[in-house]
């Protein structure tokens, strides 16, 4: 499928995550049954054991003001892996290098009605790096911390952290918590 040059392509995955063969503009896309797209998430650890957060740019659409960790959709011909490299430098400036690791959690979601089915890989990536370092590159996010798990759920039950439960099972599976 063509279209706008400037418009973020996606690759369409079935239910058993292969793909389809379809590539479709991001942008307004509404995913029927058995269509799926890719996200990935990532859990950044420094050395001290704190994770890397940003607070959601003001103007956003959904879960303005709200904090998140790293991530973003697949775009089309890439990698899960290959999205964790790009999105990481692109939200908070950290360089992965070419960093391989497997994503510790997987989950797929299915929302008919809005069309927002998608499956999402969420890596845990220790990484050193200091505060200096981190820098909020595209202006999607207007704030970042360091947080313990503990101030991470303390945000999650002010309503005000996105994705908490599977980040939470995230960190089960991979022993971390």
């Amino acid at each position: 499928m063509t279209g706008d040059p400037m418009q973020e392509m996606i690759d369409i995955y079935d239910r058993n995550r292969q793909l389809t063969g379809i590539t479709i503009p991001r942008e307004g896309a509404f995913l029927s049954e058995g269509q799926y797209m890719l996200y990935v998430l990532a859990l950044i650890e420094d050395t001290q054991g704190r994770l890397l957060i940003t607070q959601r740019s003001l103007d956003k659409h959904w879960g303005a003001g709200w904090w998140e960790v790293t991530g973003g959709g697949v775009r089309a011909g890439e990698s899960s892996l290959e999205a964790l490299w790009r999105e990481v430098p692109e939200e908070v400036g950290l360089d992965l290098g070419q960093i391989e690791v497997e994503p510790v959690y997987s989950y797929e979601n299915v929302d008919l009605k809005r069309g927002d089915n998608y499956f999402v890989d969420i890596y845990h990536v220790r990484l050193d790096f200091a505060p200096e370092d981190v820098s909020l590159v595209d202006g999607e996010a207007i704030d970042f911390r360091l947080a313990t798990w503990d101030e991470i759920s303390e945000l999650a039950d002010s309503g005000t952290f996105l994705h908490y439960e599977r980040l939470r099972q995230a960190l089960t599976a991979d022993g971390t918590l």
